[in-house]
């Protein structure tokens, strides 16, 4: 897809020719919104997907488990199947299940106990790679599995730090693994302050190279970025679906584990990953699913599952490699507005799309107060501390003439200093 010039009628003439322009009606899209890899707008898919569930609920009740179609039973993995392709993982991979945050517990605490030899003392225990520019949530569920099995974090956590305080290089990450003793490297598949895009296969096959296994979180990438995890041997990875994928505040979330795996007692074991067959006999001994299902815990929550299936009739129907290539395409024309704005912007993300998910970090130094002015502006975006206004041009709703808005409202809110009506940003986290 070619990018257009910089002018507001080569939008208008990119977004004419733009064969994803069709999804846009089936949208309810409040404003020029950019905050889609924050929380998606409602589709007329993911409505109807609900309505029917909560119309199953109605006429079923406790019947609806067997009864509805299709069955509340296998939802979350009916709903792996559909998700699978998404990340380039067999059906049996990838199950619906839990919250992100959920699903890091269970999967790094699952590999951590397959990592760790018996007897072994705990300095040869437990150790899991990160990196500083993580969101908050995948440190704080590592630390507590660390601790639950008596090793200090501070001890048992490699970092891998910034060199600019944007990205992460690929080089320091391959060193740390080679010069620390890592069980599990866990790491983003793209960064969510800068939208820098992570070599998922690099990482993997180093990390495999200096016997370490493999996850990833993939919030910042699913729906908007193809995967290959089967391919790269990734062990597992943890996603939400909320973001650009559209299903909904809360819904359930999604998970991986290589078919490698497959048999292993998770860290979090519950009734709901038990095999199917026998699920219902209680048995008070846990056997797992043979598949990625074992991973859940609790009973599958449909009605915040249900909105994911409409959402992913229209993924499928778009197709994820023709969302790639309009993301792009999105992502460098707005990395070229902006750079044409006064010299107190900055692009804050990978100039290389390879290198970059679906959104791009607009830096400023009053970014804050920058963000507030552009809601009342209509142009919904977030900010990221400490000077990022986060800008994400989903591309099954979003045109190129929108992204002309978003910058050209910036340029006035800029040399106008109309966001100097706005509070500083002071305390608390954003």
């Amino acid at each position: 897809m070619d990018v257009p010039d910089t002018t507001r009628a080569s939008a208008r003439e990119a977004d004419d020719a733009d064969a994803l322009s069709r999804f846009r009606d089936r949208f309810s899209v409040p404003g020029t919104y950019m905050d889609g890899n924050s929380l998606g707008p409602l589709s007329e898919e993911s409505e109807a997907a609900l309505d029917r569930v909560v119309d199953q609920w109605r006429e079923h009740a406790v019947e609806g488990w067997t009864e509805a179609d299709p069955d509340w039973f296998h939802y979350g993995e009916r709903l792996g199947t559909k998700v699978a392709p998404l990340v380039g993982a067999r059906d049996d991979e990838v199950v619906v299940t839990g919250s992100t945050t959920v699903n890091i517990h269970t999967l790094v605490g699952t590999f951590l106990d397959m990592a760790s030899e018996p007897g072994a003392p705990p300095e040869e225990r437990g150790t899991v790679l990160v990196d500083d520019l993580d969101f908050p949530t995948d440190h704080y569920a590592i630390r507590a599995q660390l601790r639950q099995r008596g090793l200090d974090p501070d001890d048992h956590l490699t970092v891998v730090e910034s060199r600019d305080g944007r990205t992460i290089d690929e080089a320091d990450v391959e060193a740390a693994l080679e010069t620390e003793d890592v069980d599990v490297l866990f790491l983003p598949s793209v960064l969510y302050r800068s939208g820098q895009l992570l070599d998922i296969g690099r990482l993997t096959e180093a990390a495999h190279a200096n016997g370490a296994y493999a996850g990833f979180d993939l919030a910042h990438s699913v729906g908007v970025v193809p995967h290959d995890l089967s391919d790269h041997g990734v062990d597992f990875a943890v996603w939400c679906h909320y973001k650009y994928l559209n299903a909904g505040p809360g819904a359930v979330a999604g998970l991986y584990c290589n078919e490698s795996h497959v048999g292993a007692t998770p860290a979090l074991a519950g009734w709901w990953g038990h095999e199917k067959a026998t699920q219902f006999e209680m048995h008070h001994i846990f056997t797992p699913a043979q598949s990625a299902g074992a991973f859940q815990i609790g009973t599958v929550p449909v009605l915040a599952a249900a909105p994911l299936d409409g959402a992913l009739d229209i993924h499928h129907e778009a197709g994820i490699e023709a969302i790639r290539e309009k993301s792009i395409a999105l992502t460098e024309y707005l990395v070229a507005l902006v750079d044409e704005l006064p010299n107190a912007f900055a692009v804050g993300s990978p100039r290389d799309p390879v290198h970059r998910g679906g959104h791009v970090a607009v830096e400023h130094p009053e970014a804050y107060r920058l963000t507030q002015a552009l809601k009342d502006e209509g142009c919904v975006v977030d900010f990221r501390p400490p000077n990022v206004v986060r800008v994400a041009p989903a591309p099954l709703y979003t045109g190129f003439e929108d992204v002309f808005d978003v910058a050209e409202t910036l340029r006035d809110l800029h040399e106008t200093r109309a966001y100097e009506a706005y509070e500083p940003k002071s305390g608390g986290v954003t």
